[in-house]
């Protein structure tokens, strides 16, 4: 899989780590049971889905990855605040 990084260019996806779902809002660790929810409980949708990336071995920066889980085919790519933690 190819990702397009809007800073780097396009890049195999090896260079970067998955967060996951885009639309979790992440608790802080210290609200356990809802911290262990959002981390543990979720869904794994098929088809189109957001998700944030890290580029780990670029930039260094957060993207908002819209992607088919099936097909892996990548549809958008934007740089974002990633927001961890919030």
């Amino acid at each position: 899989m190819r990702i397009h990084c809007p800073f780097c260019g396009p890049r195999d996806w090896s260079e970067f780590s998955s967060l996951g779902d885009a639309s979790v809002r992440r608790p802080h660790p210290s609200a356990s049971g809802e911290f262990v929810d959002a981390v543990y409980m979720r869904g794994n949708p098929a088809g189109r889905h957001e998700e944030l990336w890290y580029h780990a071995f670029g930039c260094r920066g957060w993207l908002r990855v819209t992607r088919d889980t099936r097909t892996h085919e990548v549809f958008a790519v934007e740089m974002c605040d990633a927001g961890v933690g919030a």
